[in-house]
Formats: C-alpha cells, sequence, structure tokens
C-alpha cells in the first residue's frame, strides 16, 4: 500500500528529487520546497515551445487548450514498486537532482554524482539536475557536459522561480514525448507486463495459454495508464473500455478492477466535476465493483505469500476520500469501518500502518477527532514495536497529535492567542466560567484512557531520546492525575522528571507546569506608611477628598462605573519592594523540593526575586513571593516561574482557578489543595497594577516603642512620634490631621514641627510632640468588664479600635509626575495611637442635693460679702442656700486614686477643696459644691412652649450651652502613684444629674419675697438689737417681678410660732399688728419689686416665723410653665421662703 492515495492517484507522474553533491539538508529543503510549491501542474498550452512531434502522436485527443500535465515529487526518492506494471502511475518516471553549487565547488564530481543517483531508477525517462548559485567560474566553464546539469545563476527568488518553470515545462514536454514513444512500442506487441501474482503462479502449459490471452488486455490497461499521465482522459477511457472487454473474457480480475480504476479517473478529469450527483452515483458504483473485483482476485494458492487485499483496501481509501464530506459521513465511515476490518488480513506491517494512518486522516477530515486519535494510536503502537529511535520518534510525533482529541495535549501546541480568546474572554459575572467551557477543558471520564495515552508518550520519548518530550509527559502525566496513581508510582514519574532534567542542559524551561499547584492567594495588609492618594495640584488643600483608601484605588464606597470597576485597581511605586501572596500545594507522597519560584512579569518593568521551598507530602502551604518595580507602566502577573524537578515551567494563576472550578462542578478528579488540608479559598484575580514615578515615603514610629500605651480612663499622657523619609524623593508638602474615633482625646498635636523641618530630605528625620487624654469607656465596654469570670483580672487591656488616627498627607515636588496621566502623586501616612484604656473610677450615681436654711429677717443684709463661704444667700429667694453634685466613685482597679476637687471663680482663679482617697475595690462619694448659677430674668421666650421645632431646639440648645457652662467651671482630677494623673469626665454624670432640677438651678423664681425691719426714727438700725418683746416693730415686705410681665396678685402675710400654729388669727394670738396683713391687691411692675409696710407687737418672746404669700387670679404663660395647675382658671398660688424672727425680751 501506498500513502496518501486517491482517484487522482492514477494521472500523477512521480519524480523524484534526490540532493547532489555536499549539500545542507535545510537548503536542500527550501530549493525542494520551491519546486513542489509552484510546479505540482503544468499546462499542456505551456510546452508547446518545447515539445517535437516526431511521429504522429498516438494521444489524438490530447487536450492542449484545457489539459494539464500532474506531477508528485518524492523527496529522496523510493525504491521501485513491484507493482510497477500493473499501475504506471507508481513508476518514477523522472528524477531532478538539486545540487548548491557553492558547497559543491566541482560540476564534472556533480555530473557523476547525479549519474550515479540515476541508476537506481530504471524506470525514469527523464533526468536534469539543478544547480543553483553557481560562481562565475563555474558559470565561465564552458565544459559539455550535455543538457542534464542546468545552472541558476544568483537571483532573487522570483526570478529563479520563473526559471524554474522553464525548465518544468521542458521536462514535462521531455516527459510527453517519452510517454508518446512508449505507447507506440507497446501497440506494436513488444511488452510483456506482469505483477507479483503473476510470478508465483504454476508454469503449467495451461497457465502459459492463459497468459498469453491476457497480455493483449493488459497492454490496453497499461496503455490507458499513459494516457491518463500524458494528460489525455479521452484516449485513456478508449483504451480501458478495450482493457476491460479482454479482461472480463480471460477471467483476468485483477487488471479489470485495475482497469475500472483508470476508467474513473479518466472520468472524473474529463468531467472536471466532483460534486456532481450524478457523477458521484457514477463512481460509487464503479468503485463498488473495483472492490468486488480485486476481492475475486483473491486466491488460496499465493494468500499465505502476496495477496490484491492491499489493492481492494486502497480502493476503499480512494471512494472514501473522494465522498469525505460532513453530509456524506454515514458512508464514509461505513467504508473506513471495512478497511479498517480489512486491516486484520494483511500480511505486511507496513501495509497496516499505512491503512491507520490514512483511516485516522480521513476521520480527522470528517471532524471525527477522537476516531482520528484511536487509529493514531494503532499507528503508534506499530511503530513502537520496531524498537528503534526512528521509529519511536515517528510514534511520538503521532501520538502528539491525539493529544488535543484526548485533552492532554501540551501547553507548547496550543496558541498564546487560542488560551487567551477560548478562556480568557469567557470569564464573566466576575470571573466566572461559561460551563460548556468547563465541560471542554475537564472531561474526567476519560481519566484512565488519558493516562495510558501519556504513558506511551513518556516511554516512546524515552526510546526516541527526546528528554524535554519525555520531562513533559511524565509532568502531565503527575499533575492531572495523582489521585489515580499509587505512592510507588508518583515516586516512579518524579525520577522519570529528575532523570529526563539531567540530560536536559542547565535552565532549560518547558511550557508544561508539573509540581507544586500554584494559585493567587491575596495581597498583603498594606502598610499605612504606603498609602497612595490622587493630588489636586490647584487646590491649597491639595489633599482634601484623598482619604487614604490602602493600595487600591478602587473601594466599594468611591463612585464610578460598577461595570468597569470589577477588577481592582493596584499602583506600585518604582523602587519600592512590593509582596505577593500565592498557595503551594503538594498532594503527592513524596517531599517536593522547589529550587527556586517567583513572580512571572512579561512586561520587563519588574525584578523579581526567588526563593526555595519544601513542602512535605500532601500540604500547602502560603508563601509571600517580593519584587522590586523598576520603571513606569502596567505590570501583569499571570503567573509564577518555578524551577523544579530541574526544569523552569510557567504555572498560570488562570489554570488553577479553571480546575478548581471544574473540582467544584464535579468534572475533574480532585482538588488539590482540599486533599492538602487548605481551607476554601474564594477565587480573586490579580488586580490591574501600575507602576507609577518614585514617590517620598514617610515611616513612623513611637519613640519608646510602637507598643500600646496603657492609660486609665481620664489620664493624660504626652508622647512622640518620630517621622522619618525613607524614599528617595524629598517632602515638599504636608499636612496633619487626625482621623478615627475619639479625636477629642488628641489634646494638642505640634504641627509646627513637621512644617519647619520641610522639605525633609531623603534620609532625614522629625519628632512631633503628641498630648493624648484616655478617654472614657462605653457602656459595652463595662458590660465586657462585668461578663468576665472572677478569675480574670478586670483590669486587663482592652483590646480597643477605638484609638484615634494621626494622619499625614504628603507629597513631592509638584513637577514629579508630569508623565503620569493621573495625578497618583501623594501619600498618606496613617499613625495609629495606639492607646488601651484600662477602666478607672467609675460612676456608680450621680445626684443633686440641696439644701435651704430660712434667714432670719434681722441678717437679710448680711453674710453677701463671704464670697467663700459655700453657704450663700440666694439672692432671688432671700433664704440661706446649699447645693452639691455628689458623685459616687467606685475604685475596682488595683491602684490608690487621690481625688481633687476645683471650682473655677469669677475671678478666673481654682479654689481647690480637701483630696478625697479611693482605696482599691472602694467606693467613696465626692462632693462637688454648685454655686447659685442663675439666669437674671425670666423671659417667655424661653419659658413658654413653642409650636415650631426651630424654636424647640433653640430653647434646648440654650440649656445645654448654660449647663455646659455651669460643668466646665468644675474639675475633678485624679492622682495615682508618681506618673499617673488625669482627669474625671464628669460632663455626662452631671448632665444626668441636673436633668430633673434644671429649671430649679439655672432660672429664678418668677416672684421673690423678702422681709427687713425699717429703720426707727432713733437711729436703730433694723439689725442692730433684733425685735424686743412689747414694742411696735415696722416692717416691710419686698415683693419682686422677676418676669418681664406685670403681674397682678392678691399679697397676704402670715407669722407663726414654733409650734407652727398662727399667732396672728384667733382668740389666743400672741402677735398684734398695724397696717394690712391680707387681701391686699397690688400690681408688680416687671423687673421690679414693691414694699408693704406693717408693724408687728409680740406678746411673749421666742422663735417666730414669717411667710409671704400671693394668689395671682389671671396667671400668663410664664407662672404656669412654673406652676403648673390642673385647671387653666385654677389660680396660681406663690409662697415664699420663711424668715424667722428671734424676739427678745422677758414675759410680763
Amino acid at each position: 500500500m501506498e500513502p496518501d492515495v486517491s482517484i487522482d492517484t492514477s494521472s500523477m507522474i512521480r519524480i523524484a528529487v534526490v540532493p547532489v553533491g555536499d549539500i545542507p539538508l535545510h537548503i536542500f529543503r527550501d530549493y525542494a520546497g520551491m519546486l513542489a510549491r509552484h510546479h505540482h501542474d503544468i499546462q499542456l498550452s505551456a510546452i508547446t515551445s518545447f515539445y517535437t512531434e516526431h511521429q504522429k502522436s498516438p494521444f489524438s485527443q490530447q487536450p492542449w487548450d484545457s489539459g494539464s500535465l500532474s506531477f508528485k515529487f518524492i523527496l529522496g526518492g523510493s525504491p521501485p514498486s513491484p507493482w510497477e506494471d500493473f499501475q504506471s502511475n507508481r513508476k518514477i518516471h523522472g528524477v531532478i537532482g538539486i545540487c548548491h553549487c557553492p558547497s559543491s565547488p566541482d560540476l564534472d564530481t556533480v555530473v557523476h554524482q547525479f549519474a550515479a543517483a540515476c541508476k537506481g531508477y530504471s524506470s525514469s525517462l527523464v533526468q536534469r539536475c539543478f544547480a543553483f548559485s553557481p560562481g562565475d567560474a563555474q558559470l565561465a566553464d564552458r565544459n559539455d557536459r550535455g543538457n542534464k546539469l542546468i545552472l541558476f545563476p544568483p537571483a532573487d527568488q522570483r526570478t529563479q522561480e520563473i526559471h524554474l518553470q522553464t525548465m518544468m515545462q521542458d521536462i514535462a514536454a521531455s516527459l510527453l514525448m517519452e510517454f508518446e514513444k512508449w505507447v507506440l512500442q507497446a501497440e506494436s506487441g513488444g511488452t510483456i507486463l506482469k505483477t507479483p501474482l503473476d510470478s508465483q503462479a504454476s508454469l503449467s502449459s495451461e497457465e502459459v495459454i492463459k497468459a498469453k490471452k491476457r497480455r493483449l488486455g493488459r497492454a490496453q490497461k497499461t496503455i490507458g495508464d499513459y494516457c491518463l499521465l500524458a494528460g489525455s482522459p479521452v484516449d485513456a477511457n478508449a483504451h480501458y473500455s478495450t482493457a476491460l472487454e479482454l479482461a472480463r473474457l480471460t477471467g483476468d480480475y485483477f487488471w479489470y478492477a485495475g482497469a475500472l480504476e483508470g476508467g474513473v479517473c479518466a472520468l472524473l478529469m474529463d468531467k472536471a466535476v466532483h460534486k456532481d450527483p450524478i457523477i458521484e452515483e457514477e463512481v460509487k458504483y464503479r468503485y463498488n465493483s473495483v472492490i468486488v473485483h480485486y476481492r475475486k482476485s483473491f486466491t488460496q494458492d499465493n494468500a499465505q505469500r502476496v495477496s490484491p487485499l492491499s489493492f481492494e483496501l486502497e480502493a476503499t481509501l480512494k471512494l472514501a476520500r473522494f465522498l469525505c464530506r460532513p453530509e456524506l459521513a454515514k458512508e464514509v465511515v461505513e467504508l473506513l469501518t471495512a478497511a479498517a476490518d480489512g486491516a486484520k488480513s494483511l500480511i505486511d506491517a507496513s501495509d497496516r500502518l499505512i491503512l491507520y494512518i490514512e483511516i485516522a486522516r480521513l476521520y480527522g477530515t470528517l471532524g471525527y477527532h477522537r476516531k482520528a486519535a484511536f487509529f493514531s494510536r494503532q499507528v503508534a503502537q506499530l511503530y513502537l514495536q520496531q524498537e528503534n529511535s526512528l521509529a519511536a520518534i515517528s510514534a511520538m510525533q503521532v501520538l502528539a497529535l491525539t493529544t488535543k482529541a484526548y485533552r492532554v495535549q501540551s501547553r507548547a501546541s496550543i496558541p498564546k492567542y487560542s488560551v487567551f480568546n477560548d478562556v480568557g474572554s469567557s470569564l464573566v459575572d466576575g470571573g466566572k466560567l461559561h460551563h460548556h467551557l468547563v465541560v471542554s477543558l475537564f472531561e474526567s471520564q476519560w481519566s484512565t484512557l488519558q493516562m495510558v495515552v501519556l504513558k506511551e508518550i513518556l516511554l516512546s520519548a524515552v526510546r526516541a531520546g527526546d528528554p524535554l518530550a519525555a520531562w513533559s509527559a511524565a509532568a502531565r502525566l503527575l499533575r492531572s492525575y495523582y489521585p489515580l496513581i499509587t505512592p510507588s508510582g508518583q515516586n516512579g514519574l518524579a525520577s522519570a522528571l529528575y532523570n529526563s532534567a539531567e540530560r536536559l542542559p542547565s535552565g532549560t524551561h518547558c511550557a508544561d507546569p508539573a509540581l507544586p499547584f500554584v494559585r493567587f492567594h491575596s495581597l498583603p495588609l498594606h502598610p499605612s506608611q504606603m498609602d497612595i492618594i490622587k493630588r489636586d495640584p490647584g487646590r491649597e488643600d491639595w489633599w482634601a477628598g484623598s482619604a487614604p483608601s490602602g493600595p487600591f484605588i478602587y473601594t466599594p464606597f468611591s463612585k464610578g462605573d460598577s461595570i468597569n470597576n470589577s477588577k481592582q485597581e493596584l499602583v506600585w511605586v518604582v523602587g519600592e519592594p512590593v509582596q505577593v501572596l500565592v498557595e503551594l500545594a503538594n498532594p503527592c507522597g513524596f517531599d517536593l523540593l522547589v529550587n527556586s519560584i517567583y513572580l512571572s512579569v512579561h512586561s520587563g518593568n519588574f525584578d523579581a526575586f526567588p526563593i526555595s521551598v519544601t513542602l512535605p507530602p500532601n500540604s500547602s502551604k502560603v508563601i509571600s513571593l517580593s519584587g522590586i518595580p523598576t520603571k513606569v507602566g502596567p505590570v501583569n502577573i499571570p503567573g509564577c516561574l518555578v524551577h523544579c524537578f530541574g526544569v523552569i515551567t510557567e504555572h498560570f494563576f488562570k489554570d488553577v482557578d479553571n480546575l478548581l472550578l471544574g473540582a467544584a462542578q464535579g468534572l475533574v478528579i480532585s482538588d488539590p489543595f482540599r486533599c492538602c488540608g487548605s481551607g476554601k479559598l474564594k477565587t480573586t484575580a490579580v488586580p490591574n497594577i501600575t507602576v507609577v514615578p518614585s514617590l517620598p515615603l514617610l515611616v513612623s514610629h513611637v519613640v519608646g516603642g510602637d507598643g500600646a500605651i496603657i492609660l486609665y480612663e481620664g489620664e493624660i499622657r504626652e508622647l512622640w512620634i518620630s517621622v522619618a523619609n525613607a524614599g528617595t524623593v524629598a517632602v515638599e508638602q504636608a499636612h496633619i490631621s487626625l482621623s478615627g474615633k475619639n479625636q477629642d482625646s488628641v489634646i494638642s498635636v505640634d504641627y509646627d514641627a513637621l512644617k519647619s523641618a520641610l522639605p525633609l530630605k531623603p534620609g532625614a528625620e522629625v519628632t512631633i510632640p503628641v498630648t493624648l487624654k484616655a478617654w472614657q469607656l462605653g457602656l459595652v465596654d463595662h458590660d465586657v468588664i462585668a461578663s468576665k469570670s472572677t478569675s480574670v483580672n478586670v483590669t486587663r487591656p482592652l483590646k480597643d479600635a477605638s484609638s484615634p488616627m494621626l494622619l499625614i498627607h504628603y507629597a513631592g515636588p509638584a513637577d514629579n509626575h508630569e508623565e503620569v496621566a493621573e495625578s497618583v502623586s501623594g501619600r498618606c501616612l496613617a499613625t495609629p495611637l495606639k492607646v488601651c484604656v484600662l477602666q478607672g473610677l467609675s460612676f456608680v450615681k450621680a445626684r443633686l442635693l440641696s439644701m435651704e436654711i430660712p434667714a432670719h429677717v434681722g441678717e437679710i443684709s448680711l453674710g453677701n460679702d463671704c464670697a467663700d463661704s459655700l453657704v450663700k444667700i440666694d439672692p432671688y429667694r432671700g433664704s440661706w442656700g446649699l447645693r452639691f453634685l455628689e458623685l459616687e466613685l467606685s475604685n475596682p482597679t488595683d491602684v490608690v486614686f487621690e481625688v481633687g476637687v476645683s471650682v473655677q471663680l469669677e475671678s478666673d482663679s481654682e479654689f481647690d477643696y480637701p483630696k478625697t482617697r479611693i482605696d482599691r475595690d472602694y467606693s467613696a462619694r465626692v462632693l462637688i459644691p454648685l454655686e447659685h448659677f442663675k439666669l437674671p430674668v425670666v423671659d417667655a421666650s424661653f419659658l413658654a412652649p413653642s409650636n415650631g421645632k426651630t424654636s424647640e431646639k433653640k430653647k434646648k440648645a440654650e440649656v445645654n450651652a448654660y449647663v455646659r457652662k455651669l460643668i466646665s467651671k468644675i474639675k475633678v482630677r485624679w492622682v495615682s502613684g508618681r506618673n499617673s494623673s488625669g482627669e474625671l469626665h464628669i460632663k455626662d454624670a452631671t448632665q444626668a444629674a441636673l436633668e430633673t432640677s434644671i429649671m430649679d438651678v439655672l432660672l429664678p423664681d418668677p416672684l421673690t419675697f423678702s422681709f427687713r425691719l425699717v429703720p426707727k426714727g432713733d437711729g436703730d438700725g433694723g439689725g442692730g438689737g433684733g425685735v424686743l418683746a412689747h414694742d411696735m416693730t415696722p416692717m416691710e415686705v419686698l415683693v419682686r417681678n422677676n418676669t418681664k410681665d406685670s403681674i397682678s396678685m392678691d399679697l397676704s402675710i402670715t407669722c407663726r410660732d414654733v409650734a407652727g400654729e398662727n399667732c396672728i388669727e384667733g382668740t389666743t394670738s400672741s402677735v398684734l399688728w398695724s397696717g394690712a396683713l391680707s387681701g391686699m391687691k397690688v400690681d408688680v411692675p416687671p423687673l421690679e419689686e414693691i414694699k408693704h409696710s406693717f408693724c408687728l407687737y409680740f406678746l411673749v418672746p421666742g422663735e417666730y416665723t414669717l411667710l409671704a404669700a400671693a394668689v395671682i387670679d389671671d396667671p400668663n404663660e410664664i407662672l404656669r410653665a412654673r406652676a403648673p395647675s390642673s385647671s387653666l382658671d385654677e389660680p396660681i398660688f406663690c409662697r415664699g421662703p420663711p424668715y424667722h424672727v428671734r424676739v427678745n425680751g422677758s414675759v410680763c
């Protein structure tokens, strides 16, 4: 059998192309390729100038206008076939030698070598030797070497192709004339034709007579073959018809089938239509007859020596190739199945090899790639049976063709663009793959067959001596099918990898990765010193609106197109080291040594640092890979470069993501990370990375250590933050601000310390003082402390994320980033002021204590000049007042506190009260005195209820403002040990205590009542000697209106004794009076006071109490707000404080 056979093969003239002289192999291939590329068909009309008709041509129907001669070039030639007489197209009719003159300067030697090469082709009719690129001396050589040596002077390729075309036309004309001679000689009856079938027949007289009868029919069939070679299908058809009649009469079925084949070829040449249904049916009919007659020619006598079965199978393949189209796939498959069944009966293994090759090619043409792969494996098996390196190389190459169908192809055989188009472009919905693509990538049901294919490739590569191919096959086998391989088998594959690597040069790269599995894990937590912000050079506050968002430009809280922000963007700076976390997995049963692994970057602007890793069996590990950006521009990190098992391979993150997706959907055998004990990790893509020019880089630390400062609630501490420029660019601009919670705890920051140090050059350092005050722990924190077990120390520092943050926005020179499209030219240094707040003195409760002591009438004008006294006359009530804010404090800590209270006086000085000591686990009450802080006037706008929300808010704001003013005058400070001191937060407690009595504390009474003695005419003061019994004592009651409205009222005065009995009215009254004491109608103007005079005559000395009261019949809104009543018509009763009167004297 012959490869690449078709119906048209019968019309092709075979020409052997052989190298002559010392021509390099690649040059020979170039010239032979130029010859075969353009000169398969030579038109008959183009050779008329070279053709000479010596006698009348036997090809009377030669189509000179439309016909052509077809050539088939056999590189290197081929041995003569025993079937040349049966099919003339099997003969080598011409020999073309190719010589490279610079490599073979002696042309005479070239001629002799070419003549020697032509002796091996006895059937050749035309011989030419093409000598390319001759030198000047060779062109000038005039020695007569005949017309077989043709020189091609040096010229461009186009000129040489034209010259070569001319020479091929000459060869075609020469061959046509030789064919004419052969046909004329055959018609004369001088030709003896026989086949191996005839040579094996017996020489009985009967067979000799039968052979003589068949000779004429065979001659007609052979003449028909030459007519086809000469491009005359009409003449060929006539001779084939005669041959068919003669072969049928003589029972020569084998030659009959050959004549039928030639007739089909002549039919197609004449019609030149291959897809005509009528022609197709005719071809199928005739070729079915061909197959039947080849089968009839089979005899049992020569079955063990030579058989026409190969011709029967060739005819089957020719018909299948003719019909090979998807719409006729069923018929083609039936023909190929019949041919495959016949392979078992072939005697020659080479025939079986060619048959399987052709079947595989035809299945591939139909698109049946798995069937094609199956027969390709049969071809490889036949090659592997030959036990030689060349056969092993052929087997390896054939098996490589099957890997695509079995989904085990080498990555080197996949074009890069197809990988990105097929996989990368199908990433939708945040990185998910379409289901059909996942199915095409992973087909676990083929695992056993895929393993067998890879083992065959590994075996053939080892036999062929190709260590790189062997390493690739072992790597694919181990990486993809480790769950199905025993530990000993895994160790064997590891040994095969190491053995193959020993035969490879150091640093060899392979497209197929082995172990470990590598996936992108995450980016490490970015240091706060490296936060990058956008800079607006057109604004004075260039940092405004550029809160640090870490290394990422995109945050979920930023505005923008949500569609285009599906992948984060990352900014790196030239010259600053960066890190990427990747996870490695070794799911096999041996220790895996990774000699080096580093990030794979193809953009050329990143230097990666390799590290070595050892992975124990069935383990995974997260490692950090680092590098330094070197140039401005985008950076793409598709994966890692791994040097393992002696070879460098590139591991793509995308491949592992696809693998894990297939494992999640049950399409692959196993998840290598989960079987190694690694937790489930959400698939994340590597962000889009952009490298910007160098920026300044500030780093900070707290002087004395970066640990958290432990403070009690309210403790004040000063710390120093050292800031240094670790970059290569000077800091030109800087701004300090605060962020985070409890910003009020930062009492002061020395902003000028940093500004005075600008520009901060690389390597320079500056210290910034900061004063902190520990904040008060919230209720949640106290609950946490209370819920702790009694065995746990409650003074343990709380892990509080409420520490404030010191932000320093800084930037380099303004012209440092002109080449960057976006002004990403600033940074933000975020320095957390780490404070662990311990619970200090805790508030148990707070309350307001007040005491009112009646004043004596004789003391009305005394006591106001004692500013330091806690007990003072209330100018708005006329009585002694005493008010305290009582704070009950508990000390749950293990230290002792001393608490002191200081009050700010009106002279802006402070008055300190004695300190209170609170031991551990004890409580104490601290009294904070409140001076009489009153509003001078009661205004309706303040007290009266308002209908609008704005007025209500204003009233609350005014009240809160007065409360804060009151609280700000009181400081409660504590000291513990030598260095700890602080201030208690009493604002909340004080405000809560004052909420219930805010009106009493801040506002005066609408009416103020007071009594005084009227000086007598003799000059005695009212307070000189007091009140005497049996003496008429003149007095005055003063009523002050503290509102802005006039008040009308009924005024009454009552005097009571020590028993509380009314001593004016009744039959047993002990006090006489003159003037009016009740029923007095008076009007008090706004913000003024009135006086009412009366006299009392005390009959009995002792202690008496004077009370003034008023009934207001028509109260205004202010009075009702201060003294609410159940009914709007109900009068309001106002009573003043009691005044004591001490009456001296004796009882008469």
